[in-house]
């Protein structure tokens, strides 16, 4: 694991969307087509809003989450509806958006055929993660569900039910995480860098974020 602190969260959001646009360009130099992977929730949105204005071959990239909360795209929670609304606007509007989500009621309806689209862009080549003060990554929760099958299993995909978390999740699993060519972590905040040197201690199945760790790129930032 690689570790870059920064002065501020803003400059550490400007460099970030420097970073993963060098990369999307390097990768597209050697092939058809890129795969970028990212988080929802609120932290990457300032790398988003400076990412999709970067000129580069967007029309060759496909753009995916690293998970999903199982509602509709219009919905507020909806990772997705973030993505539509700072990523996949300006440039980066030529982009492939792949979904995690299709209407039904449970994920386990639309896993197989959700996966099957996904299996043919991996491994994918540049990837942003997010961690919560709980040490989960994506949406692979301490004490989820399906929290083994998440960590140890070679499935693509993976529809997950945690404590704490209000409606159920569909996350790429451990071993899609750690196969793509770039990885990068963004968290920031006192709170989340006790969280991550604690989870360096600590085996995947109490600090799921501990799988991804190894050939990582941290960066954080206090505020």
């Amino acid at each position: 694991m690689d570790f870059k602190e920064y002065p501020d969260a803003e400059m550490m959001m400007m460099d970030l969307a420097d970073i993963l646009a060098s990369e999307l360009k390097n990768a597209l130099l050697s092939h058809d087509r890129v795969t970028l992977a990212v988080p929802g929730g609120t932290t990457p949105g300032p790398i988003f809003d400076s990412l999709c204005a970067v000129n580069l071959g967007w029309d060759r990239v496909n753009v995916m989450l690293t998970d999903e909360r199982w509602v509709p795209e219009t919905a507020e929670r909806s990772n997705t509806r973030l993505l539509q609304q700072r990523l996949l606007v300006d440039k980066a509007s030529a982009a492939t958006y792949v979904p995690l989500y299709a209407d039904a009621s449970t994920p386990e309806e639309k896993l197989p055929a959700l996966a099957a689209h996904i299996a043919p862009m991996l491994p994918i080549n540049v990837m942003l993660l997010g961690m919560g003060a709980d040490m989960h990554t994506a949406s692979i929760f301490p004490e989820a569900d399906q929290l083994d099958l998440a960590l140890n299993g070679k499935d693509v995909l993976v529809a997950m039910r945690a404590p704490g978390a209000p409606e159920p999740r569909i996350t790429l699993s451990a071993n899609v995480l750690k196969g793509a060519m770039s990885r990068h972590i963004v968290i920031i905040g006192d709170e989340k860098r006790a969280a991550l040197e604690k989870a360096r201690h600590l085996t995947p199945k109490e600090a799921p974020i501990a799988a991804v760790l190894n050939g990582a790129t941290v960066h954080w930032a206090r505020s």
